[in-house]
């Protein structure tokens, strides 16, 4: 698998605040990476260098082997990106919302219109192509976002929390989608808090604090490493404690030693985020 993304050293400042330290990363062609942290970890900070809005203090991001800068048109003419806020023209429909992309790409005539179809397809909004924007669901709007985000064609899509807000069922059907686009070969980089977002998605994760990825793996790679199973209990200072084992004979033993009420359970990824952070993403 070939390299598509180098960050080399990278520490933005602003002021006396380090909002990214010295971060080093490597990020395959073809995969889907997620960064995952709270709030003010530094996720969105990241994404904004690697897009070319912002530019680092210190060290250099290497997109397919040329250095990221606002003036590299070749690179981000391979950039998808879905910011976390809402970036859609309301007064349009979800069609004119995808041809006034597209003409912002210089497609026209017949190309314009195959690949606005293309896309409404792809994202299952034809039914509903000529609805004004702002009378959509916010899970609708997330999905065209996305879709919009796909009109040139790019290598790279990077999303910034792209289900902040957004119910269960919707949230779902965009996680099928984001799959559709690495079926595609396409490279994601997803920035989330959500836990289960990232772990269902994601062949590769990094989990960042203080402006820092202290630890990148897969999810289960993660999860192993910290123990297989845990108990979780609340003690008589009425704290809830976490305990992880790698065997359930030794999770077994210590739960049974234990006076408190417990619950013997498979690790999952909010635990290694929690006992590396102690601040679990909400």
């Amino acid at each position: 698998m070939n390299t598509m993304i180098q960050i080399k050293e990278v520490t933005k400042k602003y002021g006396d605040f380090t909002a990214v330290d010295g971060l080093s990363l490597t990020i395959q062609k073809g995969s889907f990476f997620g960064l995952l942290g709270p709030n003010g970890a530094g996720k969105t900070t990241l994404i904004k260098m690697l897009v070319g809005l912002l530019k680092p203090c210190k060290g250099n991001i290497l997109i397919e082997n040329q250095k990221m800068s606002r003036d590299n048109t070749f690179i981000k003419s391979k950039i998808g990106i879905v910011p976390q806020h809402i970036n859609l023209d309301k007064e349009l429909s979800v069609k004119e919302n995808l041809i006034f992309s597209a003409k912002l790409y210089k497609l026209r005539g017949k190309e314009q219109e195959k690949k606005v179809e293309e896309l409404l397809t792809f994202s299952d909004l034809k039914s509903i192509e000529n609805k004004l924007t702002k009378k959509l669901s916010g899970g609708m709007q997330r999905k065209l976002m996305i879709t919009k985000a796909l009109v040139n064609d790019p290598d790279i899509l990077f999303l910034d929390e792209p289900t902040v807000g957004i119910d269960v069922n919707n949230r779902r059907k965009i996680w099928d989608m984001l799959k559709g686009m690495k079926d595609m070969g396409k490279t994601i980089i997803l920035t989330t808090h959500y836990i289960e977002e990232a772990e269902y998605l994601c062949d590769q994760i990094g989990l960042m604090d203080q402006g820092k990825i202290f630890y990148c793996d897969t999810s289960e790679n993660l999860k192993n490493n910290l123990g297989q199973f845990t108990v979780e209990y609340f003690n008589t200072e009425k704290t809830t404690k976490y305990k992880y084992f790698t065997s359930i004979e030794e999770a077994k033993n210590y739960a049974h030693s234990l006076n408190d009420h417990y619950i013997l359970r498979n690790t999952n990824l909010e635990d290694v985020f929690y006992n590396f952070t102690n601040r679990k993403v909400r």
